[in-house]
């Protein structure tokens, strides 16, 4: 145990010292936020309230910027039966059936997984899984939506294999499945590569558990790993600023990495992650959670003990009192504002009734995780902290973490939206004639986002625990909930930056939109969504503008389809100087199947089914994958969303599937028709025979992304019961072909052998990064 640091800053000397200077601005506070804190205190800040503040009021924790936009997820919710638990908890809960509860949520660890690719990828995974155990749940799989920079930029060739390195290495020695995800490259990535984690985990209903301090004499225990060095300022400094504008010779930093008060300096601000030691809290928690032993619980991530501690009290009914000298150390020079400021990794905090102290410990020793009083709740209303003896933290505990600052930061539309927008795509030249036509079908079955990512996901385990159902290249997820009734949950994630780059408010929706149909294209009914929202810098009124754009485009869209958001991330300052990201709201939609053994892949697999293109095609290919591979192109309009028609697909989709009318389906979106119809045949292994419709011409039947569209595969016994179900509910369904053969024929034009589509589509990922 450390001896008391000789320099301690004490309540009592704050309150004798009131113009001390304090490096408030260093810890990214605002000299308007510090001197509320001395408002609010009624002296200045002790050097652990300050650095406490700092963290708990940094853009990552509080959500300054956002949540003024962020309250139309509440105020614009669609009523829902299924919702448990939704906004402001450690992730949403949704009631799935047969008494089970679902847990799901998505995260962001962008900011550390430049600087260290693989501890920042793999903490990610850390911290969302231990946000869903914290809710009383056993989590049951992981996805991880990525988003890079130009494939072949060299920069791109350090980050992408330790992000999927640290990925595959801490889900696969928790023994969680990553059963789906994205894998985008654009330039507009190259500084800020986005790596969102999303982890789902099962319960039943009476198992939810919330993070509350209530009951006067309980105890705090802290439990899990000991706490390091590493990851300090990880919220308020790296994840809460934006990236300098590299040298030449500099290595990745953050913007404001400069500024180290309390840091000595070689402490890393990237947390250092122990899978091991994660799945054995895993484990612990669930038994002591099964014996009834916890009346609160919060996991420690971003922040570390200031989060946990400040919102265990916020939201119980009294205050709390903790011994910091109390606190298990790996690193015994750490000082009390660095212990309070630590991301260490597997780390939990528990409230115990004083009668069940011994045997919750007791559990912990049994699965050898160090576990700690750390101190009691108590009956006032204060947040007290103490070192050896003497006070260094004595906040209103609310203050620190439900009621930082908020901005209602100014907005405005760009002065170059309007050019983009003018920038049709309908200039461009197109295929000359069905050689130009076959070569291009190739070029993008080869291209970076179109091509097979199983170099990536062949990295992780996608079956491990028996119960994945779909995995990658699935259109969604799917996990089996209960092995006897086979009951089951899907889950997608999407979303189109270049397409939210056109028009925010659109491309939120038609995130939300391609998620909801992915889920539904495997049979599960959508119930619910989590949603990711990364943006460059909110002090630029441009992306404030693409955020509030966004936000509002996402909640109208929630509203309509029925599905309520239940909780998320905002990821803001992903910038590099003056150059933000694509506006890029990742959206992550859960559904449920009543019978697993009901879904649907995507594999064309039985010759002589018939192909239906379902939804309407039309000239739409504004941010599309044709006119970014083949022209390099961004701009003009998104295609258009009708949520009614989402709507109407999604339920056709689910009840063929139900009742055994299609044997595959694929939803329809980047690249559209062809690169929907070339990943079903090289699922199944079978070729496809293809018309163009009337009306259409081959280059917009092949490459056109229409939304609210998907191919399915009829068995030609089911095709008038399928057909005159379509009718009778106003869907469009053509037929435009036929599974058959070893190629993909479009009648009249080309034929492309399944060998030499799978040979562009699967040499890409291998040939650039090895």
């Amino acid at each position: 145990m450390p001896a008391p640091h000789s320099h301690l800053d004490t309540v009592k000397h704050a309150g004798e010292t009131p113009d001390a200077a304090q490096p408030w601005a260093e810890l990214g506070l605002k000299q308007d936020e510090y001197e509320r804190i001395r408002t609010i205190l009624g002296r200045r800040p002790t050097g652990a309230e300050l650095a406490m503040y700092s963290v708990m009021w940094s853009e990552h924790c509080s959500y300054k910027s956002s949540k003024v936009h962020l309250r139309q997820f509440g105020e614009k919710a669609p009523a829902s039966d299924a919702l448990l638990v939704g906004i402001g908890e450690n992730a949403g809960v949704v009631d799935v059936g047969q008494g089970y509860a679902v847990t799901f949520k998505v995260e962001s660890h962008n900011h550390p997984s430049y600087i260290e690719p693989y501890q920042g990828a793999a903490t990610g995974i850390g911290g969302i899984v231990r946000d869903i155990l914290a809710m009383g749940a056993r989590p049951v799989a992981v996805m991880d939506p990525l988003r890079f920079g130009a494939a072949d930029h060299p920069d791109t060739r350090r980050v992408l294999p330790g992000v999927v390195a640290g990925i595959g290495g801490y889900g696969n020695c928790l023994g969680l499945p990553n059963i789906g995800g994205e894998v985008v490259f654009d330039p507009c990535y190259q500084g800020n590569p986005l790596v969102n984690a999303l982890c789902v985990g099962v319960m039943r209903h009476e198992d939810i558990h919330l993070a509350k301090a209530s009951g006067t004499g309980n105890k705090v225990i802290l439990y899990g790993a000991r706490t390091g060095g590493d990851g300090i300022g990880g919220v308020s400094v790296l994840a809460s600023e934006t990236f300098a504008p590299p040298s030449p010779t500099s290595t990745p930093t953050g913007g404001a990495a400069r500024h180290e008060p309390f840091r000595p300096a070689k402490r890393p601000a990237v947390q250092v992650g122990d899978p091991f030691q994660e799945k054995l809290l895993i484990e612990c928690t669930l038994e002591v959670f099964a014996e009834k032993l916890v009346a609160g619980i919060q996991d420690l991530g971003g922040a570390g003990l200031s989060c946990a501690t400040s919102e265990l009290a916020s939201a119980g009914s009294g205050g709390m009192r903790v011994d910091l000298d109390t606190v298990p150390l790996r690193d015994s020079s750490l000082s009390p504002e660095e212990i309070l400021m630590s991301e260490s990794q597997e780390r939990m905090c528990a409230v115990v009734e004083p009668d069940k102290v011994d045997r919750f410990l007791e559990i912990c020793a049994k699965w050898d995780v160090i576990a700690t009083v750390i101190g009691e709740v108590t009956d006032g209303d204060r947040l007290e902290i103490f070192w050896h003896g003497e006070q260094i933290v004595d906040v209103p505990p609310r203050t620190v973490a439900h009621e930082g600052p908020v901005y209602e930061r100014p907005f405005a539309r760009p002065g170059w939206q309007d050019a983009l927008q003018a920038d049709d795509p309908a200039r461009l030249p197109r295929p000359a004639g069905p050689d130009e036509l076959r070569a291009q079908v190739l070029r993008l079955a080869a291209s970076p986002n179109q091509a097979a990512k199983s170099w990536i996901t062949d990295q992780y385990d996608r079956y491990v625990l028996g119960n994945t159902v779909l995995a990658q290249p699935e259109d969604g997820g799917m996990i089996r909930v209960d092995e006897e009734t086979n009951l089951g949950v899907a889950i997608a994630t999407d979303g189109n930056g270049r397409y939210a780059k056109l028009d925010p408010y659109t491309g939120a929706q038609l995130a939300l939109a391609e998620s909801y149909r992915n889920v539904a294209a495997t049979g599960a009914r959508p119930l619910a969504v989590t949603d990711c929202l990364n943006f460059g810098s909110p002090e630029d009124p441009a992306v404030m503008w693409q955020f509030a754009e966004a936000t509002r485009g996402l909640a109208d869209a929630c509203r309509t389809l029925g599905t309520p958001v239940t909780g998320g991330n905002v990821s803001l300052y992903n910038q590099t100087g003056d150059t933000a990201i694509h506006p890029t709201p990742v959206v992550g939609v859960l559904g449920v199947i009543d019978d697993v053994t009901r879904r649907t892949p995507i594999a064309f697999r039985t010759e002589g089914q018939l192909i239906y293109l379902l939804g309407d095609t039309a000239e739409e290919f504004g941010g599309s994958a044709w006119s970014q591979v083949i022209h390099g192109h961004l701009g003009g309009l998104p295609p258009r969303v009708d949520l009614e028609r989402e709507r109407l697909l999604a339920e056709i989709l689910i009840a063929a599937s139900r009742d055994g009318m299609i044997d595959a389906a694929h939803d329809l979106s980047d690249g559209g028709l062809i690169q929907a119809v070339a990943e079903s045949c090289l699922r199944g292994g079978t070729g496809a025979r293809l018309v163009v419709p009337d009306g259409l011409s081959p280059f917009t039947f092949l490459f056109s992304e229409s939304a609210g569209r998907a191919i399915v595969a009829v068995p030609r016994s089911e095709e008038v019961r399928f057909t005159d179900m379509c009718a009778a509910r106003g869907l469009p369904a053509a037929r435009v072909g036929v599974v058959d053969g070893e190629a993909i024929e479009l009648q009249g034009q080309f034929t492309i052998p399944l060998a030499e589509l799978r040979e562009a589509h699967e040499r890409t990922l291998p040939g650039l990064f090895g």
